[in-house]
């Protein structure tokens, strides 16, 4: 159950050897006593559910982790995989470690009364995982009364705990922008409707919606972070394409957004004299805590790390997590575990820590016991 063991099977999106199945196959083989299920859900084609019964409470507790990132990594990275540039650029082979030594220890304990559910979901980076399960009649199929998750932050310090209840990730568009003008030779640029210098400009233009378009109390965040065009030094290309992603906490500011992006690129391909398609995508939805959950990761966390360890009031992050979309079906708490600091997540350079898992699962697992003991003492 070593979380390095799992770097020989991780590889992307919803493919079924993306890191999440070894671990389901490893609680299940030393687990016999878990009964699984298997969903059909396209992104999940494998057992992805396991849950722990004792007692007679009706009340259900669910913790959820899993999942893998295509990223190019260092030369001689840790933890890249035999798949070629593919590595555990975000720790969920750690996060999955945990939750399967949560698994064990309430497996072997049980000391609660009610049912732990725990689920290993694929496809979080952008793909849709969460969204796909919940389709597929997740908590229709297994009703849970809360939820809870865990993320490392690699700014550290190790083994500190930070929750706020409301707002704690942003929700998050992505956008394809593909420009079509007219090809020629690099040497006759006056014979061509040259793309590229579209799509230099769209992108320094795209950059003033936030400086000028939206309130500036407002988070908002809008990166270019693709450019594709061309394949010879001396050929102006036919086309073009931008791709990148919008970060905000109010669905106001994400309309504004989407509607400058658009109202730019139209103006500007026009300008040109090229043609232009826009595809805007609802990715991530705000991560919300729930406050009564919120509440009781912090007395966890304080029970077992101490008050000193425990962040009450950490900025929020322009990151996103699509356990939000969860979170929206079921009342629940997400927050993030300090590491060793070090490179950012989604770094070539990052490493995950060992040094907190014993944390992470115990906190897991602490929580699990606490509610369902309130519920059965209540």
């Amino acid at each position: 159950m070593h979380r390095q063991a799992k770097h020989d099977r991780i590889a992307t999106g919803g493919k079924a050897i993306y890191g999440a199945p070894l671990g389901i196959l490893m609680l299940e083989a030393r687990f016999p006593r878990i009964p699984g299920d298997m969903g059909n859900a396209q992104t999940w084609p494998f057992p992805v559910l396991y849950k722990v019964v004792k007692g007679a409470s009706p009340r259900r507790v669910v913790i959820e982790e899993a999942r893998g990132l295509l990223q190019p990594f260092l030369d001689g990275a840790r933890d890249r995989s035999k798949h070629p540039g593919v590595f555990h650029g975000c720790g969920h082979d750690g996060h999955t470690t945990m939750l399967l030594g949560a698994a064990r220890y309430l497996a072997e304990t049980r000391k609660f009364d009610g049912t732990v559910v725990f689920i290993f979901q694929p496809a979080e980076e952008g793909l849709g995982g969460a969204r796909a399960m919940l389709a597929d009649g997740l908590f229709e199929r297994f009703r849970c009364d809360e939820i809870y998750a865990l993320h490392n932050a690699p700014e550290g310090p190790q083994g500190r705990v930070a929750i706020n209840s409301g707002p704690m990730m942003a929700g998050a568009d992505f956008f394809d922008i593909r420009i079509t003008g007219r090809g020629a030779h690099g040497a006759h640029p006056h014979q061509a409707i040259d793309p590229i210098v579209v799509a230099m400009t769209l992108a320094q233009a795209v950059q003033t919606i936030v400086s000028r378009n939206t309130d500036p109390r407002h988070a908002t965040v809008v990166s270019i972070t693709q450019f594709h065009a061309g394949s010879a030094y001396n050929v102006i290309p036919e086309s073009a394409r931008l791709g990148g992603t919008v970060r905000t906490f109010q669905d106001e500011n994400r309309q504004l957004v989407r509607d400058r992006i658009r109202a730019l690129t139209a103006g500007i391909a026009t300008s040109f004299g090229a043609t232009v398609d826009v595809d805007i995508r609802d990715i991530f939805t705000v991560l919300e805590n729930h406050e009564a959950q919120t509440r009781a990761i912090v007395e966890t966390a304080r029970e077992l790390l101490g008050e000193a360890r425990v962040d009450t009031e950490p900025r929020p992050k322009m990151a996103s997590e699509d356990f939000a979309d969860m979170l929206r079906v079921v009342p629940g708490a997400y927050f993030w575990l300090g590491q060793t600091p070090g490179p950012a997540v989604h770094n070539p350079g990052y490493l995950f820590d060992d040094g907190i898992l014993p944390i992470g699962a115990s906190i897991l697992a602490r929580i699990a016991e606490r509610r369902l003991a309130a519920a059965r003492d209540a």
